[in-house]
């Protein structure tokens, strides 16, 4: 088999454990030196590929790359960019192609959401056609948890142990403040069409907090929401609300929704946590605080679910183990063989079944009233935020890595995005 380079990219929102798949990806290459010659990185996601901004991650020491699994965020940088269609711009595809060829790049490992598996899809599609095979591996990673056939996306586990918390910690805070302050608090989270992280937030009625959830799956009844929340400010003296992003009314609109559109073309939302607390005092007088999770619940590497971190990095490690013996492609998976006690092993689904799906919550998730989760769902829900994996500190703070960096000499023209 003769030796070929790799090029690895994330892309789209990073996680608090994208870095752990990385981790996985260059450490298992670096373990396969008569498969594999260097990796490269894209600097600033795809686009480093298309703009030929490659990093050589060879230049890395061993101990920055290790120190890869505990360090949130993008290590290599990240980019919210869509690569239309072929039909549409397949300058861009014979762009990335020229690229993988001048820089002799036989495998693409790329580490994202939805959009992505769709681009490795097309990828893998192109480089056949161009004479230039190159193996293409999506290396699953969103908060939302929306890819389907696997069990759950790396950084989700994360996303929902620190929004569980934190929903936790504040509405002990409200609880203790109820009888002469603060009745409401609004945590808003991310889920722009599936409710996987706002369920998260539901687990604390466990622990006897009065929660009121809000998912996309189920649409928006004020009436029945304020009624909802007045029972149990009457009953309790205060109620906790968690809502998701995607939130919409029955014709659609979301609350949150701005009037702009991201780079992806989705609606750029933002807001719900105020328009349903307004909502709130408007209607039924009570005193509230609310809070917008955003960066925050993906950015939480300090308390990452340990589950979510051995998964991350099994599957960068699976997907080039998956391309050294010949696979194209394909995108690795978790599958749940148990959940009590909670075990799992990798799995691998074709990229023609992953691109453009979501991944819903089942309604059998969801309570009967809409606002809360099933015992089905807990189950699901609780092995992917149990145990701990705590990066090293010192002087107090997280020590998290930041990388060189160095980048590739460039061998072809520029090109415009």
């Amino acid at each position: 088999m003769t030796v070929k380079n790799a090029f690895y990219a994330q892309s789209g929102g990073v996680t608090a454990v994208i870095n752990a798949s990385a981790c996985g990806v260059i450490e298992t290459a670096r373990a396969h030196p008569d498969k594999i010659g260097k990796v490269y990185a894209g600097r600033n996601g795809i686009i480093g590929a298309l703009t030929e901004d490659l990093i050589d991650t060879s230049q890395e020491p061993e101990e920055n790359i290790a120190a890869l699994r505990h360090t949130p965020s993008g290590g290599f940088g990240s980019c919210r960019y869509k690569l239309k269609s072929l039909e549409a711009n397949r300058r861009e595809y014979e762009r990335l192609i020229e690229v993988f060829k001048a820089h002799d790049i036989g495998y693409f490992f790329y580490n994202g959401g939805g959009d992505s598996a769709d681009t490795c899809y097309k990828v893998s599609q192109l480089s056949e056609k161009m004479g230039f095979p190159v193996q293409a591996i999506h290396v699953p990673k969103t908060v939302d948890n929306d890819l389907p056939i696997t069990d759950n996306c790396p950084g989700f586990g994360s996303v929902a142990k620190y929004i569980a918390t934190s929903t936790l910690e504040a509405s002990f805070d409200v609880r203790s403040m109820c009888a002469t302050s603060t009745k409401i608090f609004v945590i808003e989270v991310m889920g722009r069409h599936a409710g996987w992280i706002a369920a998260a937030g539901a687990l604390v009625a466990d622990q006897g907090i009065p929660v009121v959830t809000l998912f996309p799956e189920v649409e928006f009844n004020q009436e029945s929401f304020l009624a909802t929340v007045d029972a149990k400010v009457k009953e309790y003296g205060y109620c906790t609300v968690c809502v998701s992003e995607g939130c919409h009314w029955p014709d659609g609109r979301f609350l949150a929704e701005q009037g702009t559109r991201d780079a992806f073309g989705h609606a750029q939302l933002g807001g719900a946590a105020p328009v349903v607390a307004n909502m709130i005092k408007d209607a039924l007088g009570y005193k509230y605080h609310w809070a917008v999770a955003d960066y925050l619940q993906r950015a939480a590497r300090h308390l990452a679910s340990k589950s979510d971190v051995e998964q991350a990095y099994a599957l960068g490690q699976r997907a080039v183990e998956l391309a050294i013996e010949g696979h194209n492609s394909i995108m690795p998976t978790v599958v749940r063989t148990s959940s009590n006690p909670y075990r799992w092993e990798i799995g691998h689904a074709p990229l023609s079944e992953v691109a453009n799906v979501e991944k819903f919550m089942p309604r059998d998730f969801i309570s009967e009233d809409g606002y809360g989760i099933t015992d089905r769902c807990r189950e699901y829900l609780y092995p992917l935020i149990e145990g701990e994996d705590y990066p090293p500190f010192e002087k107090g703070l997280p020590k998290y890595v930041t990388l060189k960096n160095a980048a590739v000499p460039k061998k072809l023209g520029a090109f415009e995005v």
